[in-house]
């Protein structure tokens, strides 16, 4: 039986400008990151929860290193080990810039992890009124089940989010299925 062989000094680098990358894209240092990025970091790289660096740059709340993630053609649907989306990222943070960011990029409105939430049910249950505006203008669906049937307004209500209760249940009076 062959023993696996030890490290190379080689893999020892590859991995040390893995991990930069990572601590990089935390940091939101677009500068350093498109100097990797051009070295041949690819961009749709995962870490070891799944997380791109996209998925991290959003979720840190980096607009720049996002922007430039997405020039490079970082794919914006990609999901972590959790399911979770940038998009549902920056629902979930709050952050309607780069929400407005990432569907202006491409990301689904409507993207859905294993449990079926989508950015619309994060948003109603921390009552972020302004993405909740933001995604229903660009296509989210008021009435959206995950998979235990729980819609927007359910998630708010189990939240006790109260202005997201009122909001959806304006909306979804106002626009009768």
């Amino acid at each position: 039986m062959t023993q696996p062989s030890a490290p190379t000094d080689l893999d020892r680098q590859v991995l040390d400008f893995l991990q930069r990358a990572f601590d990089v894209v935390r940091s939101g240092d677009a500068a350093e990151l498109g100097q990797m990025l051009d070295q041949g970091l690819p961009v749709n790289i995962r870490n070891q929860k799944g997380d791109t660096l996209l998925m991290l740059a959003t979720y840190h709340g980096h607009l720049d290193a996002t922007r430039l993630l997405l020039s490079r053609g970082a794919d914006a649907s990609v999901a972590n080990d959790m399911g979770q989306t940038p998009l549902q990222a920056a629902a979930f943070k709050g952050e309607v810039p780069m929400v407005r960011l990432l569907l202006d990029h491409g990301a689904d409105v409507e993207s859905r992890g294993p449990t079926g939430r989508t950015a619309l049910m994060f948003a109603a249950m921390f009552e972020r009124l302004d993405i909740m505006e933001l995604l229903v203008e660009r296509g989210a669906d008021l009435r959206a089940r995950d998979e235990a049937g729980t819609t927007p307004l359910d998630a708010a209500r189990t939240m006790n989010a109260q202005e997201a209760v009122r909001w959806l249940e304006q909306r979804l009076a106002a626009d009768p299925a």
